[in-house]
């Protein structure tokens, strides 16, 4: 597929420093695309600058990290207008779990040949569309403590050191699923319902069979922070087994309902509810990927 306009949004304060502008002008500047390029901006972020975007280009390449790359699919889920991803954040999960290159000047040429469009599902989660996952308990702790400089220095396994303060003072939490109508008590120090198996680090899934494109979202449930449960769940990721540790199942539709009000993670963002009623959207958007997944 050949693009004749392609609009680039990009987010200046993405984890990565490097100069981007010139790598898309170096690119382009010998083919007959025609592009044009949004700045982030504390008042116009990256989701309000693609929905302006529809109808008026080709493809829209945002460049940024996961937050960002969700915002821009939460603008264009449902809509005929395709997205690319330049990995330019932390973990940039979302591009990893599709298999494009994290080398922006390879992300980028990839605009222009040995590409594909591929149709992934997303969720909703009360109403918000996600690509990746909904997290509570300590895997939205460690997002949410992790501390920005640490992320700056050693990206991220800032994450990583933060879990590994959170998990010490981990309490479980009574939850209350309906999973596909389905009701289910039960307790654990964190709970997952993802759309993506990528976990950001290489090719590791959290557990084998997670896909983007089967219509489903799998719930995981952790039990317990002690140092065997914690070997047994490292285990199961590194060798894609299930663990007694985790409770897994797939659905279309939960319902998590909370003894009170707490904090989640939607993708990137931070988030607080006492009830949680979370979808997927089939074949919602329309995503570049390489022509052969590495």
């Amino acid at each position: 597929m050949k693009f004749k306009h392609i609009h680039f949004i990009i987010n200046p304060a993405s984890g990565k420093e490097e100069p981007v502008l010139s790598y898309i002008n170096r690119l382009f500047i010998g083919s007959r695309v025609n592009w044009d390029i949004s700045v982030t901006k504390k008042d116009k972020g990256a989701g309000e600058i693609a929905r302006s975007l529809i109808g008026n280009t080709d493809l829209v390449a945002v460049y940024g990290g996961d937050g960002c790359v969700t915002a821009v699919a939460a603008a264009l889920h449902g809509k005929s207008l395709p997205m690319a991803i330049i990995p330019g954040g932390t973990a940039n999960v979302m591009a990893k779990e599709l298999g494009i290159l994290t080398d922006t000047v390879e992300a980028l040429a990839l605009l222009l040949k040995g590409h594909r469009i591929r149709t992934i599902d997303m969720g909703l989660v009360n109403g918000e569309p996600f690509l990746l996952r909904v997290n509570l308990g300590i895997m939205a702790a460690m997002v949410t403590e992790a501390d920005r400089s640490l992320k700056d220095k050693i990206g991220q396994l800032a994450y990583g050191v933060t879990a590994v303060q959170t998990v010490a003072a981990a309490k479980p939490v009574d939850y209350r699923l309906k999973i596909d109508g389905q009701k289910i008590a039960a307790s654990g120090v964190a709970l997952t319902v993802t759309n993506s198996g990528n976990i950001g680090i290489g090719d590791f899934d959290l557990l084998p069979g997670i896909s983007v494109t089967d219509g489903l979202l799998d719930v995981i449930l952790m039990h317990d922070t002690d140092l065997s449960s914690l070997l047994k769940v490292a285990g199961s990721t590194l060798f894609q087994q299930e663990s007694d540790v985790l409770e897994h199942w797939t659905c279309k539709n939960v319902t998590i309902s909370l003894p009170k009000k707490q904090t989640y993670i939607c993708d990137d963002a931070a988030r607080s509810a006492k009830k949680l009623k979370i979808e997927i959207v089939p074949k919602s958007i329309r995503i570049l990927v390489p022509a052969q997944k590495k």
